[in-house]
């Protein structure tokens, strides 16, 4: 009995931000109260349906908690919910997320009541996405999330936010009307928008070569992920996105764009997953180089950290590309690692940029000693993105280039491998040195007194970092989970 808890786990932080929108007049601690209250219960819930999940060999490939009510009967949709192993992950990720991104805005002064009701509300649309078996219902999470992104970095952000924000509009826009004429093909060829009867059918069409297919629904998640060369939204929307924006939008929405093409464009179209392969693999191997390579060349930390999301999802259409199962695990692995980790940074940028007033690596320095727990959690999650072992960076990344090196689907694999492996000398390079410029350069007099984590900042801090650890020590936690819902797709292929 699933007693509805995905729709729950949706909605919780739907009913959290109507509670506050009813409030004529609520304090900045009611509401942040409220949002708190909600996101935590949708996290609650969430690790409850972790715990419920069926593991057993009868389960693999099958969706779990299923919801299923009819709903638009003219068309033949349904309001249809359900997890497996490749989702799972990603739901936890975007509840634990939401709890996150209402503790790092806990100081929030511009307008709370608004901030929070569309920071619930972006919670809301990206679990939906990652819940839905419907694909009318994917679309419509998948637009609402537009809505409340764009209003965070237009309103709440810094510098070029309305340019940042427009910009972001527009690029996923034009993603979404690709998406939805391929959706809307294949309704046309198959008179069906259920995700779980199209894994593994047979499309046939006359009127619509199966390739031009493929690309109208790839062409969305490319620009989610995103992927070279429509990546370039991405940089300007971290730069001038609120600290809590940043994290939701590197943590989970990213990840919407390589959870659609396991999801739809491998699970639905195998064989010409395979055969445009190539050109997808050449594709990460150049967001990989050249993401790292951008990022060198940053001085603002936020705008660093962006182009390294470039590079690091590089890594996840990789292991989507190799079209391994070992491979396919390591990317849904990445996605989960590089959630966490990049949130982190993000967050720990905010904390940085809230004591010191600048993100300008040219006038940070010396700041160890004004800030040593910052510092610490800091080092923690820039170890973590560059792969040190025991982190859940380098779990991911070890098995995403295992399974891509190993793959015979996809011809020259080692060779993509290889070249995707030396994104990481890149890594520690930038990494260890933007590590070296803020917090051990020579301390500069007019950093003297700024003050360190707080209780609040330190209990969101270090339960990323709890998570990083736990994966990285003992990563069947998740691979376990994802290997379930992978492996179906994994047959898929070899057909």
């Amino acid at each position: 009995m699933n007693l509805n808890l995905l729709s729950w786990i949706v909605f919780l932080p739907v009913i959290g931000l109507i509670v506050i929108a009813l409030i004529p007049r609520p304090g900045q601690k009611t509401v942040r109260s409220i949002a708190l209250a909600a996101a935590m219960a949708s996290f609650i819930l969430s690790i409850a349906v972790f715990v419920m999940f069926d593991r057993s060999e009868s389960a693999i490939g099958q969706m779990q908690f299923v919801e299923k009510i009819s709903w638009i009967p003219a068309i033949n949709s349904f309001y249809y919910l359900g997890v497996d192993g490749l989702s799972l992950p990603l739901v936890i990720l975007m509840t634990f997320l939401g709890v996150i991104s209402v503790l790092v805005s806990w100081k929030i002064q511009l307008n709370p009541k608004q901030y929070f009701i569309w920071i619930l509300l972006l919670e809301s649309s990206i679990l939906g996405v990652f819940c839905s078996l419907d694909l009318i219902l994917f679309f419509l999470f998948w637009e609402l999330e537009l809505i409340p992104m764009f209003f965070l970095i237009s309103i709440w952000g810094s510098g070029r936010k309305e340019y940042a924000a427009y910009k972001y509009l527009i690029y996923t826009l034009v993603g979404s009307a690709f998406m939805l004429a391929g959706i809307l093909c294949v309704y046309f060829i198959t008179h069906t928008f259920d995700m779980t009867a199209l894994a593994g059918i047979q499309i046939a069409s006359s009127f619509i070569p199966l390739t031009a297919l493929f690309f109208l629904l790839i062409v969305g998640f490319a620009i989610k992920l995103p992927v070279f060369p429509l990546h370039t939204w991405l940089p300007d929307a971290h730069t001038n996105a609120p600290t809590a924006a940043s994290v939701i939008l590197a943590g989970a929405l990213l990840k919407m764009g390589g959870y659609g093409m396991i999801r739809l464009c491998v699970s639905m179209l195998p064989q010409v997953a395979v055969q445009y392969a190539p050109f997808m693999l050449t594709l990460a191997v150049i967001g990989v180089i050249y993401g790292a390579a951008v990022t060198i060349r940053q001085t603002d930390l936020k705008r660093l950290i962006a182009y390294s999301s470039v590079s690091h999802m590089g890594y996840v259409l990789l292991g989507i590309f190799a079209l391994d199962q070992v491979s396919l695990v390591g990317a849904s692995l990445q996605m989960f690692s590089h959630g966490v980790i990049t949130g982190l940074l993000f967050a720990m940028v905010g904390l940085v940029y809230d004591k010191t007033h600048t993100r300008d690596l040219n006038n940070l320095s010396g700041l160890a000693r004004q800030m040593p727990i910052i510092v610490v959690v800091f080092s923690i999650a820039g170890l973590a993105s560059l792969g040190l072992p025991g982190t859940a960076g380098f779990a991911a990344e070890f098995i995403t280039f295992a399974g891509s090196f190993a793959s015979t689907v996809v011809a020259g694999m080692p060779v993509f491998t290889l070249i995707a492996v030396l994104g990481i000398v890149v890594t520690s390079g930038y990494i260890l040195w933007m590590l070296q410029r803020v917090f051990y350069g020579y301390p500069l007099d007019k950093y003297n007194g700024v003050g360190d984590a707080d209780a609040v900042e330190m209990i969101s801090t270090f339960s990323f970092v709890a998570v990083i650890m736990m994966v990285g020590i003992y990563p069947a936690v998740l691979t376990n989970v994802i290997n379930m819902g992978i492996a179906p797709i994994a047959k898929l292929i070899g057909m």
